[in-house]
């Protein structure tokens, strides 16, 4: 019942209906390989990920043109309402912990 795209599971572990949740959201998310989800930004919500395994790219910027890649052991920090990409440009599956504050929004932008 978590709001997903394309390419990406996101699971929920923390919720408001797991735990009672009042501002908080926290699961964890697995990129397929080779794909990359929808333009979209999370509201007013702020999202960090700590990557267990694989590489996620985030795309951002004017355009979605710029990248950070991020692999295991690194952090991500999605500011609100910030239009960007999730992708996994390998062969390889990749998850990450996600969190967001105040809650798990995905507003699709379109493509």
């Amino acid at each position: 019942t978590t709001a997903q795209t394309r390419g990406m599971l996101r699971r929920p572990g923390i919720t408001a209906d797991t735990t009672g949740a009042k501002r908080v959201w926290l699961g964890l998310v697995t990129c397929e390989p080779n794909t990359q989800g929808p333009p979209h930004h999370h509201g007013e919500a702020e999202t960090a990920a700590y990557v267990l395994n694989g590489e996620i790219r985030v795309y951002f910027g004017e355009g979605l043109k710029q990248y950070v890649d991020a692999g295991p052991g690194d952090f991500i920090f999605v500011p609100a309402y910030l239009p960007h990409i999730e992708a996994n440009v390998t062969g390889q599956p990749a998850e990450a912990v996600l969190s967001r504050s105040p809650d798990n929004i995905v507003v699709n932008l379109g493509e």
